[in-house]
């Protein structure tokens, strides 16, 4: 607002303009201007104003212009200052500083202005009453800007004046001009002035310099409830806890009165830091002054136990509020389901609505996120509805719970019809729409729509790149994922470390380890995340060697492993050949107490298993505190791959019994050990009652275990009629199956059909040929041998070597299939040789 001038060369003069607008509020009767002095007693002016004179005369109009200014009665001043003008009273400087003053205090800053500029002299309190004026209208900055000019007009400040002054410092967070106040007022000697420390706490604490706060704070002499509240604000606003509690305590020490508005601001400290024991005593203080009844406080008490994990003394605190409003419902609803339990906060918001009871924007976001957590399809639109209902459709935050919403419960086309619905994208929108991608089917759409971003002038940020560097890694387009990769330096976060990660994991996950592997290197600071991401892909990219080495290094820069590094480490050691360092990450994920974790346990499992150790991985099964279908399926498929079915239909038994549900995996390993075992009836009705029982459509590597132990049963008229009935003809998984059995049963016939189609389906795999040419050979049929080493040889296909290895005292010896290469060869030749004799002797 600008500062105005007031001259008497204008046109309309100061009292002409008031002529023209207050006298017609001036009764024209012979009983005079009345007017009220006090609740009741009134009397005419004119006759009282005879019997004045002077000085009297003009403190009676500034004592009924305090009393309008008590009462906000704009219209009366208005009529009591025209009444002045007309009876040619010259005010004294008391008079005209009431007229600024009731001006001010009813909200007309301009006509006060208009007072001050005609005033021929001005005081303190004339500036005081401006500044204040300036201030009640939100013009912090004129109002410093007056006191200046005050000072340059030499009159000397006072007490009021500085804290009038230090509000606008504090609206317009101007702590320069606040340090020059300061040195004023130890000029002025009014430093230990209650009002005017409070204002300079005041002000310190808005502008987060808490340091000063606290000094002026220790130096006032009588502190009052506003003062602490201010500390209390400025400590809450800096999200320093601890001193909110520290303070806290010193009142209690001090025995000070505590307001609800104060405890209300512990409580939030102590919920954001989790600190339950001090939500607690707050809690006990509240009981004792009489505060805890009290709706908005319970409120506060049920945040603060739900932020630090205590749901039932929420609902305790919930359930002694006798009518709970909008506020304590939407409290308790956020509170159940960040506790996870969404049910019962769902609950909530139907006994809400059953009461009559209307919920706002903060409710239906808390509503939303538990319908996300619940993933009923029918309840989601079912909230959706009520939000429009209600008219919070176009509320920005909702609609993006709600994309969210329907991201997270698969309905993808909703959440797109709610983010093209909304009026209004922030980013926030954008990000969240991206978020949830990547889990769907239409993850190859995140190109387009980031680009759509970027055209809408949208500068993505942190969680942009991460959202689209994970729909990158879902759906492998590493083209796409190496062009944000530009965009992410180009926008200055490459050396973010999330940012990092994600682009690492996503390196990683589309079989570019090499890229992974330097922009690792080039990581300054590397946390437990970025290893396990690096961990990871080594073991995804059968790299085991390289895994184990980067969880030592890990170990020796001083990083606690957790699960997610362990399991992923004893992936790695998976794909070794040699057992010895899965044996120590067992060790030690015994010794840190993270085996009893279901996924380091199944890892373990899956590892054992793989080494075929599977007698020690059905005892780390056994010693399991939960099983999972995950590591029931590991166990049932170990045995069935080993051929021990019977041991593989036992574990699928005792799983049954322990209600786990088999999934498609599970009757994979079922499938194949009824094969092994010649169990063809078994293995029929297992079959069968896939989809009848179980609800699952059958795969195709079910229908090839189906072939396979009609096969191995050499019941090969079965297996025909089920590829027909199945149309499976056109599979090559299904032929190779039927090659194997027919090498096994020497079934010539239909083994040279399987091979043909194989032959057709597959040409450049040579395995094919090698089964083809044994079936032929048992049968003594070298013709057709002959025939398929010529085929082999026109389609230049060779025979991989065989390979065998050995471990003695922890390395690795190889051995290839007519491969002299071995440095110790020669004696190893000879020892065979000798052993060869010795054989013969015996």
């Amino acid at each position: 607002m600008k500062l105005h001038t007031f001259t008497t060369t204008r046109a309309l003069r100061f009292q002409d303009i008031w002529k023209r607008n207050t006298v017609s509020l001036i009764p024209k009767s012979n009983l005079g201007f009345l007017f009220y002095f006090g609740p009741v007693r009134s009397f005419r002016v004119d006759q009282k104003l005879a019997d004045l004179q002077g000085n009297e005369r003009l403190r009676l109009y500034s004592t009924v212009l305090r009393d309008c200014a008590s009462n906000g009665s704009l219209h009366e001043a208005m009529a009591i200052h025209g009444h002045v003008i007309k009876n040619g009273i010259d005010p004294d400087l008391h008079l005209w500083n009431s007229l600024v003053n009731v001006y001010r205090k009813c909200g007309s800053f301009q006509y006060a202005r208009q007072v001050f500029d005609e005033m021929p002299k001005r005081d303190a309190v004339s500036w005081t009453a401006l500044i204040a004026g300036s201030v009640a209208e939100g013009y912090g900055r004129d109002g410093i800007g007056l006191y200046r000019k005050m000072r340059r007009d030499g009159v000397r400040s006072n007490g009021i004046a500085l804290v009038t002054t230090l509000k606008a410092c504090s609206m317009c967070l101007d702590l320069d001009f606040g340090t020059q106040l300061h040195a004023e007022a130890f000029k002025l000697g009014v430093c230990l002035d209650m009002f005017v420390g409070s204002a300079f706490v005041n002000l310190y604490a808005k502008c987060g310099d808490m340091e000063r706060a606290e000094r002026v704070f220790i130096y006032v002499p009588m502190k009052n409830a506003v003062l602490w509240h201010t500390m209390f604000n400025g400590y809450v606003q800096m999200g320093d806890g601890e001193k909110v509690l520290k303070m806290f305590c010193g009142m209690r020490e001090l025995e000070h009165k505590f307001s609800k508005f104060t405890l209300s601001k512990v409580l939030k400290s102590c919920a954001h830091l989790e600190n339950w024991r001090g939500g607690k005593l707050v809690h006990a203080v509240a009981v004792k002054t009489g505060c805890e009844l009290d709706e908005f406080l319970s409120c506060c008490l049920v945040d603060m136990y739900s932020k630090c994990g205590l749901a039932d003394n929420a609902l305790k605190v919930f359930g002694r509020i006798k009518d709970p409003n909008t506020a304590a419902l939407s409290v308790m609803i956020n509170c159940l389901d960040k506790l996870g339990r969404s049910e019962a906060a769902a609950e909530k918001f139907c006994l809400m609505r059953h009461k009559g009871v209307k919920p706002n924007q903060h409710t239906f976001a808390s509503v939303v996120a538990a319908a996300t957590n619940l993933g009923d399809r029918l309840y989601c639109e079912g909230i959706h509805s009520c939000i429009v209902k209600h008219g919070f459709e176009s509320d920005n935050f909702i609609s993006n719970a709600l994309v969210t919403m329907y991201m997270k419960s698969n309905s993808v086309n909703n959440g797109w019809r709610v983010f093209k619905a909304m009026s209004f994208r922030n980013l926030a929108s954008w990000n969240t729409l991206l978020s949830g991608i990547p889990d769907s089917e239409t993850c190859d759409q995140v190109p387009k729509i980031f680009c759509q971003m970027l055209v809408e002038g949208f500068k993505p940020d942190i969680y942009t790149f991460i959202s689209i560097l994970k729909s990158c890694s879902s759906f492998l387009n590493i083209d796409f994922g190496r062009q944000v990769h530009v965009h992410i330096v180009k926008n200055g976060f490459g050396g973010n470390n999330f940012v990092a990660t994600a682009l690492i994991s996503m390196y990683c996950k589309s079989r570019c380890l090499e890229d992974a592997i330097i922009l690792f290197n080039r990581l300054t600071e590397r946390d437990l995340l970025t290893w396990t991401v690096i961990i990871a892909g080594y073991a995804q990219n059968q790299q085991g060697e390289k895994a184990v080495q980067c969880f030592s290094q890990m170990q020796r820069e001083g990083l606690k492993v957790n699960e997610f590094t362990l399991s992923s480490c004893f992936s790695g050691c998976s794909s070794l050949t040699t057992l010895e360092p899965g044996r120590q990450l067992h060790s030690l994920a015994y010794k840190s107490g993270l085996l009893s974790n279901i996924y380091v346990a199944g890892a373990l499992v899956e590892l054992y298993v793989k080494h075929r150790c599977i007698e020690e991985a059905w005892t780390v099964l056994i010693g399991m505190a939960s099983r999972n279908a995950v590591s029931w399926n590991t166990i049932i498929c170990g045995y069935s791959q080993y051929g021990k079915g019977k041991k593989a239909l036992e574990a699928f038994r005792i799983m049954l019994d322990e209600g786990v549900l088999p999934d498609e995996v599970t009757f994979i390993g079922v499938l194949s050990a009824c094969s092994h075992e010649g169990l063809v009836e078994e293995a029929n009705r297992y079959f069968n009652s896939l989809s009848k029982v179980y609800g699952i459509t059958p795969t195709i590597e079910h229908c090839a275990c189906m072939v396979n132990a009609l096969s191995r049963a050499a019941k090969f008229s079965e297996v025909e009629s089920f590829i027909e009935e199945w149309k499976l003809t056109q599979n090559a998984l299904i032929w190779e199956t039927v090659l194997w059995a027919c090498k096994l049963h020497g079934n010539v016939e239909f083994g040279a059909r399987a091979a043909e189609k194989l032959f057709e389906l597959e040409p450049e795999v040579d395995y094919n040929y090698i089964v083809l040419s044994n079936i032929f050979a048992v049968r003594e049929k070298w013709d057709d041998v002959a025939k398929v080493r010529t085929l082999m040889s026109e389609q230049g296909i060779k025979k991989t070597p065989g390979c065998s290895w050995l471990e003695v005292d922890g390395s690795l010896h190889w051995f290839l299939a007519q491969d002299n290469s071995h440095p110790k060869i020669k004696e190893i030749k000879l020892q065979l040789q000798r052993l060869a004799r010795l054989c013969i002797s015996t």
